[in-house]
């Protein structure tokens, strides 16, 4: 085998071409730079549509606040259009007023109760995150198996 071949082969570098290596290294410093800046450029992105999605849902939360205000005086406006609805059928409107209001209240009771069963067996702990990041230095390793470790 001349020595053509050998280098066409992989099996050594001619003397000639000792400056590849130079070559070479600059070619994986300017990759290096490279990556970095695709790396900020992409974290800044992030930032960007996080900041995005903090304004959007600030707006949200306005607009939900907002209605929860209407909607709590349209409420009361409607338990009074009962309370006065009921008085004309009892004759009396501090007995309407009490039922309509007790009515109220036990509906209030049973959405907390609810919501709070619910919170209580609500996750919030990120849990699966947590393991995930806690394997990601074996799965660089090559260990695909430290899942099953306690």
């Amino acid at each position: 085998m001349n020595q053509q071949e050998a280098y066409s082969a992989g099996l050594e570098q001619p003397m000639a071409e000792h400056g590849a290596d130079d070559n070479l290294l600059d070619l994986v410093k300017q990759l290096t730079r490279q990556g970095s800046h695709l790396a900020e450029q992409q974290l800044a992105l992030i930032k960007a549509e996080v900041r995005e999605s903090a304004a959007d849902v600030k707006t949200a939360v306005g607009g939900m606040l907002g209605a929860a205000v209407v909607g709590i005086a349209g409420l009361g406006v409607t338990l009074m259009g009962l309370a006065y609805l009921l008085a004309d059928a009892l004759d009396n409107l501090g007995l309407a007023t009490l039922i309509v209001g007790g009515l109220a209240l036990l509906g209030a009771y049973l959405l907390y109760s609810g919501a709070r069963s619910k919170m209580d067996t609500a996750h919030l702990t990120p849990d699966r995150t947590q393991r995930t990041l806690e394997r990601t230095p074996d799965t660089l390793r090559g260990d695909l198996h430290s899942e099953h470790k306690p």
